[in-house]
């Protein structure tokens, strides 16, 4: 039975929202987790995290002031390690577009850094997180996350004889995480205005819960080189904003450079290598490193039709604002 207990895993920007999910969950399930090392630049948010979760209290716990960008650190902090998780990323839309370089060192070399790390240690599962946004880009940061995801799809063609498999979780926006539209929409309530990009502006919606879930799947079950997508709904924007300020002007601004009035997460020109799984679906490399027809066996999987595509404005499951209220009431939000 797949356990984390008795392992060592190292999560790169471990004090996001969703590393820090991924440690409460780790240290809750897993209370015999030999190391939980927590890999970041932020000095401050290390700080705060190590008063929630001390090595006193907690003694698996590690803190490593590191970049991606710092090859050297990256493979001294993976020494021992079993299991990486690589969620730091620059993801910031606007921010990327007016400083490309620095999002292509972290998200794209950050990303080779990384792999090259795990290879180069005894590491021996990684899963990357994505996005929605690398899924036919039309922004910075969604291409250097698609050149991400490509980099570690590619990395199971490179591992020779180890024992390494490297897999990507793409998903999109986590309901609540910094500068998700929830939270920036409760502090502009207290203006009065709600700023609307686009009135038909619709979005996949996922919880911090179901993102840990599915890179905690993404890591028990993974065969190498997939990019899991998770069935989720979608909802409009607009009723993001009935939920949250009714009373406030809806005020329709206009869509900001790089963004898109839906979100893919599989294009019709994936869907000749995606699978259905049940609760995921998995892209598959066109060249798999592993017996495709044992893997269908295995995982009971189901080819999608061809031309298939996965978007939040065509898909079939929604959430309207009352919804979106009683889930930001059980995720405290």
């Amino acid at each position: 039975m797949f356990t984390l207990n008795n392992k060592s895993i190292l999560i790169t920007g471990g004090t996001g929202s969703l590393g820090q999910h991924l440690t409460k969950n780790i240290l809750e399930k897993y209370p015999q987790v030999k190391r939980l090392v927590i890999y970041s630049r932020d000095e401050q948010k290390q700080f705060q995290m190590a008063q929630e979760y001390s090595d006193v209290e907690y003694p698996a716990m590690r803190y490593f002031i590191g970049d991606v960008r710092d090859f050297d650190r990256l493979k001294k902090a993976m020494k021992g390690v079993d299991y990486v998780i690589h969620a730091a990323a620059m993801k910031h839309v606007p921010i990327a577009e007016y400083n490309p370089m620095e999002c292509v060192k972290t998200n794209v070399l950050g990303a080779e850094n990384v792999v090259n790390a795990c290879l180069e240690t005894d590491v021996e599962r990684v899963v990357a997180l994505s996005t929605d946004k690398a899924c036919a880009p039309i922004n910075l940061y969604g291409a250097t996350k698609l050149c991400s995801d490509k980099l570690f799809v590619a990395a199971n063609n490179i591992r020779g004889t180890k024992n390494i498999k490297f897999s990507v979780v793409r998903y999109g926006n986590v309901m609540g995480s910094n500068g998700s539209v929830i939270p920036f929409f409760k502090a502009k309530k207290k203006d009065g205005v709600l700023p609307i990009t686009d009135p038909n502006m619709t979005r996949f919606n996922i919880s911090l819960q179901e993102g840990v879930d599915m890179v905690l799947n993404a890591l028990e079950t993974a065969w190498g080189g997939e990019i899991f997508v998770p069935k989720i709904p979608s909802y409009k924007i607009t009723e993001v904003a009935k939920a949250i300020g009714p009373e406030c002007e809806h005020k329709i601004v206009g869509i900001r450079p790089g963004e898109k009035v839906h979100e893919e997460m599989i294009t019709a020109s994936d869907s000749f290598s995606t699978y259905d799984l049940g609760k995921y679906y998995a892209i598959l490399p066109q060249v798999t490193s592993f017996s495709l027809n044992e893997f269908i066996a295995e995982t009971k999987a189901n080819k999608v039709p061809e031309g298939f595509s996965y978007t939040s404005g065509s898909n079939t499951e929604w959430v309207n604002a009352e919804q979106l209220l009683a889930l930001m009431e059980i995720h405290n939000l």
